[in-house]
């Protein structure tokens, strides 16, 4: 880490003051880059990392998953499906344009265009200016996701993207994986503004003056951005001092960063749910509730966090983690052999039964790993397992077709919340409206359904919340799906680098916030 000793700084120590005043200049190394500087061009953690960098959005998550107020500084729910966002004003483009309502609305029309980004603004009918500091955000139907949405909406400069280039071609088109004008240029609101960049080798950022918060501690005012794809290379160079931070930092090099000098391992709960789907259709014993709960109750998902993760992930008991709507604490891992010696018993297993699993062996952490373990442990209960995992490529069209008695599917929430979860994953299959697209259990009830449904027009969180925590508890006691853990998230940096209060389980760290102090 590099910091700029300018005459200011010496000034700054001279009166006594802190060093961590002064701006600072790091380097940052990712598994890779962000494809493109259009903020709708893909929707992907490197973008959305990028977009908190250059752009700002309306509204975004707090470490707690709550909701803070960014360019719009209040909101009010008018009715049930209008939503008013007062904006912040004197906010600055890095042109020196004023943003304005006129640019979160031609945002808005931009991102319904966008083949990535559209599916999330589809409950929207429009986003309309009230005065030039206040939209409204106003649903096709009472919709309770507005402020998970909101965290999607980085208003972009109407002005400086509007007109023609020099070869005649729109400066707003949107272009998936092209040369166009917005995915090499750039104007956002964000703490940095892009001043170099090589696709593939790194970004250069630098701080923006004119930045609107002020009352950010951040001191960084350069930083680069290098991808760099191998695991152990990406840790070699924060340990050789060549770089100052990493993502992600994978459970091997746990270990090298701790025990290494001037630098610090963070990590937290992430929200992605790794789980096995019991399919009901393929083998008979799994439409009896009480084998599914006996499966359940014979697999240790602590231990394989223990052993398997080395702690690098939580035990679940239900679909969504603390903090989300309808997280139920008294939903936990329920580790009992004995128990489920006696459900066996009781369903008519004592003997045990065969089944087939299928597991990928490079998409999540430790994956293959896991589903061995995984087989063993229900061999406990005289459950014989024939495993076979496979590589991504070739896993996903096996898991599109069902293709085993046990299936392993890991899944993040698009919006941070858990009727995401229940939607894909233990809806009733429905091709026509594609609910239960990812529901390998074949798991079935209408009781779900309903409250699912339901839920999704519910804009009372607290009544939201207790139909979504009826339907975890519904899966609980049918033990509609196997849960095994949240995978969690690392990142490693020089210990100088104050990180721990700007990463968050959406993956984005906020580098804005980012405070370096003086080595």
């Amino acid at each position: 880490m590099k910091t700029i000793k300018t005459k200011l700084a010496v000034a700054l120590m001279a009166a006594g003051l802190s060093f961590s005043a002064a701006a600072a200049d790091i380097k940052v190394a990712y598994d890779a880059d962000p494809v493109s500087l259009d903020p709708h061009e893909q929707l992907s953690g490197g973008t959305l990392q990028m977009s908190h960098m250059v752009f700002d959005p309306l509204v975004r998550y707090t470490q707690s998953l709550d909701f803070e107020p960014r360019l719009a500084e209040s909101w009010e729910r008018v009715d049930a499906n209008t939503f008013r966002f007062k904006l912040r004003q004197g906010v600055k483009f890095h042109s020196g344009n004023e943003m304005t309502a006129d640019d979160v609305v031609w945002t808005f029309k931009r991102l319904k265009d966008s083949p990535d980004f559209k599916a999330i603004f589809e409950p929207y009918s429009e986003l309309k200016k009230v005065d030039d500091y206040t939209v409204e955000l106003i649903s096709k139907g009472p919709y309770p996701l507005v402020l998970q949405t909101a965290t999607y909406i980085f208003p972009m400069d109407s002005k400086f993207y509007s007109g023609k280039t020099a070869d005649g071609k729109d400066k707003a088109e949107l272009v998936k994986h092209g040369n166009s004008f917005a995915s090499t240029n750039v104007s956002g609101t964000g703490p940095f503004i892009v001043t170099a960049r090589e696709q593939g080798v790194k970004v250069d950022f630098e701080r923006f003056a004119d930045y609107w918060d002020k009352d950010s501690k951040g001191n960084v005012d350069k930083l680069t951005l290098v991808p760099i794809k191998e695991d152990a290379t990406r840790v070699a160079a924060l340990l050789s001092g060549g770089v100052d931070m990493i993502a992600p930092v994978a459970p091997n090099d746990h270990d090298r960063v701790k025990n290494a000098k001037g630098v610090d391992l963070v990590t937290l709960p992430g929200t992605r749910i790794i789980s096995f789907q019991m399919n009901q259709n393929s083998n008979e014993a799994l439409k009896d509730v009480r084998v599914r709960q006996a499966i359940v109750h014979a697999i240790n998902n602590e231990g394989i966090v223990k052993k398997i993760m080395k702690g690098f992930a939580t035990a679940a008991g239900q679909q969504g983690p603390e903090g989300y709507a309808g997280y139920d604490a008294e939903l936990t891992p329920r580790y009992d052999l004995k128990k489920a010696k006696a459900l066996m018993k009781e369903a008519g297993y004592e003997d045990g039964f065969k089944l087939t699993m299928m597991a990928p062996n490079n998409r999540y952490v430790n994956d293959a790993k896991v589903a061995q373990a995984t087989a063993a442990m229900l061999s406990k209960i005289g459950i014989k397992v024939d495993l076979k995992t496979l590589p991504k490529a070739q896993y996903w069209p096996e898991f599109d077709v069902c293709a085993a008695d046990m299936m392993m599917i890991g899944w993040h929430s698009d919006t941070e919340d858990s009727a995401n979860f229940s939607e894909f994953l233990t809806m009733t299959r429905n091709e026509e409206t594609g609910k239960g697209q990812y529901n390998c259990g074949y798991y079935s009830n209408t009781e779900v359904d309903k409250l699912v449904e339901a839920s999704n027009v519910e804009t009372d969180p607290a009544k939201r919340a207790e139909m979504l925590q009826q339907v975890e508890a519904t899966l609980y006691n049918d033990a509609a799906f196997v849960p095994l853990h949240w995978q969690n998230l690392a990142w490693g940096a020089s210990s100088n680098l104050q990180i721990k209060p700007i990463v968050n389980a959406m993956n984005f760290p906020y580098f804005g916030d980012l405070v370096v102090e003086g080595k």
